[in-house]
């Protein structure tokens, strides 16, 4: 396998529509449309679209943790789920089709206790044997502590395995080294440094921040309708958000990093593999729910971001 996902807090993303939705009156809805989510699940939907070997490690418990295993297989994907004994959440997204905005609430994940996180932690030693990269993605559940993920560097960086980390918040500030890539959007790097980030100096230097701290190797952070920037010690590009009609942006961002590791992991350069991550998630955004983009259609965006013709890349490969 050349790739492994984590999500400590995993979700089932209920997403429907109503005609309207108000306070107090009961708010008809669509019948619900059910996903497996958490950061890392919505990561390794995008990983197999892409035809790339991927595994999806994650805590479940109680009859809705049965029911996140059974949508995770039937989406296709390889798991390795973790007992604990508190049920999985569940978040709902209600879309109101006379204005076109999307209500999300989030539930908070079970309380796992200390031998839950220890397995989790062996789970990942055991599953990363032999995989390339390791994607953790997601917030922290109750119970474990905000220096979770940087034990989780740790334990990877003495195997020789790259870790890719989308998180944010205090899980984020405990980070303190060993990573390959780090992922924030602009709000989450504007909460990390601790002030408004306006503009791309601001933004850079931010991401500079980071990278100086040893922290990770790589920032790429989401600006959301500005685009994508990718920073390194040496260097900075914005890359510019592609314009399509949008279904849905739950799990957009996720989508992003999954394509970004498929181009890593088949040895793209860092511009390429993040053309390819930008490409996954604006096919994501015409699909319901949390459901990854056509591969046909990440294809034909990657294609028209036009990587360049010194970049050693052939044309996409769609998955056989």
């Amino acid at each position: 396998m050349s790739i492994v996902t984590l999500t400590m807090n995993p979700a089932i993303d209920i997403a429907t529509t109503a005609d309207h939705v108000q306070p107090t009156d009961k708010t008809r809805c669509a019948a619900p449309r059910f996903d497996p989510g958490g950061g890392g699940i919505n990561v390794a939907r995008t990983i197999a679209a892409l035809g790339e070997a991927v595994t999806a490690l994650f805590p479940a418990g109680g009859p809705s943790g049965s029911l996140l295993e059974d949508l995770v297989r039937d989406a296709g994907i390889p798991m390795r789920p973790i007992p604990v004994a508190g049920h999985t959440r569940e978040s709902l997204a209600v879309t109101a089709t006379d204005t076109g905005e999307q209500y999300r609430f989030v539930l908070p994940g079970p309380r796992l206790t200390a031998p839950d996180t220890h397995r989790c932690l062996a789970e990942i030693e055991r599953a990363a044997q032999d995989c390339r990269y390791v994607v953790a993605s997601g917030s922290l559940p109750p119970g474990v502590p905000v220096s979770f993920y940087q034990s989780l560097a740790d334990l990877l960086g003495d195997m020789g395995v790259r870790l890719v980390l989308d998180t944010s918040g205090p899980a984020l500030r405990a980070v303190r080294g060993g990573v390959h890539l780090i992922k924030p959007s602009v709000r989450e790097l504007a909460e990390y440094v601790g002030h408004p980030l306006p503009d791309r100096s601001s933004r850079v230097a931010a991401a500079h921040t980071l990278i100086e701290r040893g922290m990770s190797e790589i920032v790429v952070v989401s600006l959301g309708a500005e685009g994508t920037l990718a920073v390194t010690r040496d260097s900075d590009r914005l890359f510019a958000a592609m314009e399509v009609p949008v279904r849905s942006g739950i799990g957009a961002g996720d989508a992003q990093v999954g394509g970004i590791v498929v181009g890593l992991a088949r040895g793209y350069p860092l511009d390429a593999a993040i053309c390819l991550g930008i490409a996954a998630a604006t096919a994501a955004l015409a699909t319901p729910g949390t459901g990854p983009g056509r591969p046909q259609r990440i294809a034909e965006l990657f294609q028209q971001l036009s990587p360049s013709p010194d970049s050693g890349l052939g044309p996409f490969a769609l998955p056989r």
